[in-house]
């Protein structure tokens, strides 16, 4: 008896993410989907510049090596960045698009906080700006972006990324992405605000907005069962 293959998925974490922000996300379609958390290299010593261009090739290497087939791609923040410009480079390898809280238009970037590298409590308020779910907020989180802030290398990796996404506004060419892409948005995201979502709406033709109230930057952390159903239904429909 034949059986349908699974669709492959990819996570792709922010430029603060980790493979852990995916973990509701890889529960709930771990057994229905081949689910791919790749760890993004945002601090490659050997790469002189850190830009998206190197983390786009890293995912293309990725999929390569994994034998992944015409993936579903997953980006939180900067991930979502980098599965645009994904989706741009590789127009007929992949099947769809999830972006929450995406950069590639606007963003204002944590980054921006590593001038008051040693102030504790400065970081942590910063980090608490980024989600409106406080609960969410460990002490493990707010230690380790305190921990990169106050790593030379680490920062000025984090920083370069971040000035190339502001450098690579993809306003001019969503057009050309034409699969089906779901935006997934928080409606208290202070870091890439709602109206990035609707300018993200009218851009990309084949595209489905989705609001979650009570919701920050890091939907499927904040509100992961909200989230998680309005994956459900773009990936059955």
């Amino acid at each position: 008896m034949n059986t349908i293959p699974k669709r492959d998925v990819i996570l792709l974490h922010g430029l603060f993410g980790s493979l852990s922000n995916w973990s509701t996300v890889i529960d709930t379609f771990g057994l229905e989907y081949n689910v791919y958390a790749p760890e993004l290299p945002l601090f490659n010593r050997s790469v002189r510049r850190n830009s998206l261009e190197q983390l786009v090739f890293y995912v293309e290497k990725y999929i390569k090596e994994n034998k992944i087939v015409n993936p579903i791609l997953i980006g939180n923040s900067l991930g979502g960045h980098v599965a645009l410009l994904y989706a741009l480079k590789n127009p007929n390898n992949f099947e769809k698009l999830v972006l929450a809280g995406s950069s590639g238009l606007f963003e204002n970037t944590l980054s921006a906080s590593f001038v008051r590298v040693k102030d504790y409590d400065y970081i942590k308020s910063k980090v608490e700006e980024v989600f409106e779910t406080k609960e969410v907020i460990t002490k493990e989180l707010v230690d380790d972006v305190y921990s990169t802030a106050n790593n030379p290398l680490k920062a000025l990796s984090l920083i370069a990324i971040a000035r190339d996404a502001k450098r690579q506004n993809l306003k001019d060419v969503l057009h050309k992405i034409s699969r089906p892409v779901l935006l997934v948005w928080g409606k208290q995201d202070h870091v890439t605000p709602p109206e990035v979502a609707e300018e993200f709406y009218q851009h990309l033709p084949n595209s489905r907005l989705e609001y979650i109230d009570n919701c920050g930057h890091v939907p499927m952390m904040e509100q992961p069962h909200v989230f998680n159903k309005f994956l459900t239904q773009f990936l059955s429909a």
